[in-house]
């Protein structure tokens, strides 16, 4: 069985929701053969990032970057499955109070030398998340489990 992994940091209700929204698009009709994986990025481990197929990160914008978790987390796992993971899809949510390019960013940076592929576009929110953006963090991740039954 295929196995998407959901790395995340959630530290506030507002993350909370978009996790919530990233759970339910990927567990969509259509996609039950996929198995879904949610860990905290600080009990995340390389054993997880190499038994899954795919991964959707989820962090908080902190100071212009990723949270301290989330690099935490690829602080561990980066060299342990750099070869065995290139080319496995992705995704990314990142919210912020007021802006979250500098997150954006620096996820982007780690898993462009990781090759993970990214196969949706990052959903970034800013503030209180709307319906659609719970909607897009939704598609988000039906869109990255969608790789894996293809």
């Amino acid at each position: 069985m295929p196995r998407l992994l959901v790395v995340h940091h959630t530290p506030s209700p507002n993350l909370q929701a978009l996790l919530e929204a990233v759970v339910q698009g990927a567990g969509a009709d259509g996609l039950e053969e996929v198995e879904v994986v949610v860990r905290p990025a600080l009990g995340a481990t390389e054993v997880d990032v190499l038994a899954a197929d795919a991964y959707v990160l989820g962090t908080p914008a902190n100071l212009g970057w990723m949270s301290g978790a989330l690099k935490h987390f690829f602080d561990r796992v980066y060299y342990p499955c750099l070869d065995a993971t290139r080319r496995r899809p992705y995704g990314l949510y990142v919210h912020g109070n007021d802006d979250t390019l500098g997150a954006v960013r620096s996820v982007e940076r780690v898993v462009t030398g990781l090759a993970w592929e990214q196969v949706v576009a990052p959903v970034s929110v800013v503030g209180e998340p709307s319906r659609a953006d719970l909607d897009a963090c939704s598609d988000l991740a039906a869109t990255v489990a969608v790789r894996l039954v293809v």
